[in-house]
């Protein structure tokens, strides 16, 4: 069992929630993590690079001198690469880099980096974050107040327009419903910041999935 310190948003330890581990898995599957963060990053990939060819390139496919006796280095047409004005050699073409893992590898995926981060004391849960109006002074103050000066990554249960606008302008700070959250952006902060009724929600889901 792991034990989950509870705070208040003055950082002031309320109360406990006991984990046990085989909620999320029961142990990190690291080659499955893996596959989930090349695939977070495979997808943010564009792709629309592009050049063009020498097949692409307007021009005469006519030779542009003889081979041979004229004295100079041996040419063939003007789309040559070798040419101002030619086509690039190995152009690049548009592509698709996404990549794609069944939803319940994913969400094996996402219990690993939970449990994870869970394991290095990197999961911090506040019992309540709420906003009357966006105060982006007031939200950076609870981020001290919890002791997190570095990449949070805020999961809140349902999508909050006053936590959003309060959290956009603090730096390496994201803010996603519970729903949304997956292994790649849980790995890329270092610290998770969790609101006591996202990460109840969230093991609620995982023992209904399990039974």
């Amino acid at each position: 069992m792991i034990n989950v310190p509870v705070y208040n948003i003055d950082g002031q330890e309320v109360e406990s929630l006991k984990v046990d581990e085989s909620a999320f898995g029961g142990y990190v599957r690291y080659p499955l993590l893996k596959q989930a963060i090349v695939m977070y990053h495979a997808n943010k990939r564009v792709g629309t690079a592009a050049t063009k060819s020498r097949g692409m390139v307007a021009g005469s496919t006519k030779k542009l001198f003889r081979q041979k006796g004229t004295g100079f280095a041996r040419a063939g047409t003007r789309r040559t690469g070798k040419r101002v004005g030619g086509g690039v050699t190995f152009a690049k073409l548009a592509r698709d880099f996404s990549q794609r893992m069944p939803k319940k590898q994913r969400r094996l995926a996402r219990d690993s980096a939970i449990l994870a981060k869970l394991l290095n004391d990197s999961i911090v849960v506040v019992d309540e974050l709420a906003f009357k109006k966006p105060r982006t002074r007031d939200f950076a103050s609870i981020l001290g107040n919890l002791k997190i000066d570095r990449g949070c990554l805020v999961v809140i249960n349902e999508y909050d327009e006053n936590i959003y606008r309060s959290a956009r302008n603090i730096p390496k700070v994201a803010v996603m419903p519970v729903a949304e959250s997956n292994a790649g952006d849980i790995c890329t902060y270092m610290k998770v910041l969790f609101t006591r009724e996202a990460f109840l929600s969230l093991l609620n889901k995982e023992e209904a999935n399990e039974n």
